[in-house]
């Protein structure tokens, strides 16, 4: 083995990465991944985005890859660098994002011998990564290249098949971590770019039995719903979601993050209807089609928890998103083939009056939500304002916690509404910014953020200045954790505001300035929209921030759900 051997390794592995559709890769500094670097960045094809926390490394990967659509890789040095990808495998895992996650190590003879920067890697993500590889030191034998290039085109396709996830490779290397000569040329890869092993997509269709199931479900009950969650990676899925419930005539309770917000059948405010008693029990579905993840509206799920209707879930992987456990049908197979073909097999005609019925108290809720929120600045308008005024082909980033909430509830049905993303997989903040910037590698993003997670990935904000990229932040700022107030804990005075809400007095201008981006204090509406133009227009990073109260939000929220119970009860 020499020198070069590594080098050679990796070089051809980077290669393979590129056949198989990466494009690009997340690297953060350090010396024992100094080959890995160096590879990833000489081979000339990959955009590499360098960051200097690991942590936002990794969270911008992930968003790298949900915009995308395809897994993206990040890399690191070793020891605790490693640890911290932990928040963004997790959250990888839980969304179903794919990633190649590159951990540099000390080789076996430098571990538990009290070497610097050594932590045990092995297995480093638990459960967390769909795949785990040690990868040793060898040498650059024509075996070993075929080896190697197979290993990387099986990490691209176990990340991105079945279930997508993490795919974790340890690497160990040796000294020296700089080739110090010029590489051999390379000649043993597939000709004409081909990728070592092809994987074409495996097949997802429903099986016969399945399908007949559902349809026979479908087709003996006019009084159902479809729920539509999270599901970011099928662009065709809304519209096949809309065919569906067109002909079988079932409303649409769409979550944004569904994408499936638009068409005659779906519903926008079901947060608010659900919570109004006489109109849940009167609208009790013969029958509930799942399709993508839970969304988060509390009202919801304990709706759908107390129904006496068969449940369907429909997920190409099979994932159980079914904490009440009350599913009775589970179909493994693409949503938008089963939709189309139980679509095309649906014979009875559809019952109007029950999407009607939804629509109209629908329309009543999204009038006196419009009236209640008045002429003021607040949260719940920011939410919806943004997911009214941002155009189709553009990324609205949610940050969870209260923006992914307030846009569940206020955002209007549109045709043409943007893509909505958040990281709702194991649902923290962390990574918020970073990932938001991810995704605006692709495409014009805004993010919605709270001041508290704003605060947990300020160092985020690096990407502006260090990557050149461009994102309008929409920052609301109330100094605290303001979803704590909807909170029991927010009656235990003598700890809740330093210890739960934890005001940090922050000044986004002052963040602002450090990071090297732009910021606007919005004082109304008027000035809201006038910054978010001009922001979206901008080559710049943009802050636009919104400061609120958390007690009067709190009363906000009430007062709005209060206000819909009484138009709802009025109409009977």
């Amino acid at each position: 083995m020499t020198g070069l051997d590594t080098h050679i390794l990796l070089r051809a592995f980077c290669d393979e990465l590129v056949r198989c559709g990466i494009t690009d890769a997340c690297t953060s500094p350090g010396s024992r991944c100094a080959p890995l670097v160096l590879a990833l960045v000489r081979d000339g094809r990959l955009a590499c985005h360098s960051h200097i926390d690991e942590r936002c490394a990794g969270f911008f990967a992930l968003g790298l890859a949900k915009a995308s659509r395809r897994p993206a890789v990040v890399t690191c040095t070793s020891g605790t660098a490693a640890a911290n990808l932990a928040p963004a495998v997790h959250e990888a895992r839980e969304a179903r994002v794919p990633l190649v996650v590159l951990t540099a190590d000390r080789p076996p003879e430098l571990r538990d011998v009290g070497a610097g920067q050594v932590i045990d890697q092995l297995g480093l993500f638990g459960g967390a990564a769909k795949w785990f590889v040690e990868l040793g030191t060898h040498t650059a034998t024509p075996e070993r290249l075929r080896w190697i290039r197979a290993l990387a085109c099986r990490a691209v396709w176990t990340a991105g098949s079945g279930r997508p996830g993490v795919v974790h490779i340890n690497v160990a290397l040796r000294e020296p971590l700089v080739p110090g000569a010029p590489l051999p040329p390379d000649a043993s890869g597939r000709p004409d770019g081909r990728p070592w092993v092809a994987a074409p997509p495996a097949g997802t269709a429903p099986s016969p039995e399945a399908l007949e199931a559902f349809a026979g479900l479908v087709e003996a009950r006019p009084r159902g719903v479809v729920v539509a969650g999270r599901s970011e990676r099928d662009p065709a899925l809304p519209a096949a979601i809309a065919g569906f419930a067109e002909t079988a005539g079932y409303p649409v309770l769409a979550d944004p993050l569904s994408g499936a917000r638009r068409g005659p059948h779906a519903v926008a405010h079901y947060d608010a209807l659900l919570r109004v008693e006489s109109f849940s029990a009167g609208h009790e579905p013969e029958l509930v089609v799942r399709i993508g993840d839970l969304p988060t509206s509390k009202p919801l799920r304990a709706w759908l928890a107390g129904l006496q209707a068969p449940q369907v879930s429909i997920d190409a992987e099979d994932s159980w998103q079914d904490p009440e456990a009350v599913v009775g049908l589970r179909v493994a197979a693409d949503p938008a083939t089963t939709l189309a073909d139980t679509t095309a097999g649906v014979a009875r005609g559809a019952d109007p009056a029950w999407v009607r019925s939804w629509r109209a108290a629908d329309a009543r809720a999204a009038e006196v939500l419009e009236t209640e929120l008045g002429s003021g600045l607040s949260e719940p308008w920011v939410a919806a304002r943004l997911t009214g005024a941002l155009s189709e082909g553009t990324t609205l980033w949610v940050a969870s916690s209260m923006p992914v909430r307030d846009v569940e509830s206020f955002a209007a049905v549109r045709d043409d509404p943007p893509r909505v993303l958040s990281n709702r997989g194991a649902n923290g903040i962390d990574g918020t910014i970073s990932a938001a910037f991810g995704a605006a590698v692709h495409g014009p993003t805004t993010l919605l953020i709270g001041d508290v997670a704003f605060a947990h990935d300020l160092g985020g904000l690096l990407a502006a200045r260090r990557l050149g990229l461009a994102l309008t932040i929409v920052l609301v700022d109330n100094d605290g954790g303001g979803i704590f107030h909807f909170l029991p804990i927010a009656g235990e005075t003598d700890v809740f505001e330093d210890q739960v809400a934890t005001p940090h007095g922050l000044e986004a201008g002052t963040a602002a300035a450090l990071f090297g981006c732009d910021h606007v204090l919005a004082e109304d509406r008027a000035g809201f929209d006038s910054a978010l133009a001009a922001a979206r227009a901008s080559a710049r990073t943009t802050i636009i921030e919104v400061r609120t109260d958390r007690a009067d939000n709190v009363a906000l929220h009430r007062s709005l759900a209060a206000a819909v119970q009484r138009v709802l009860d009025a109409a009977g």
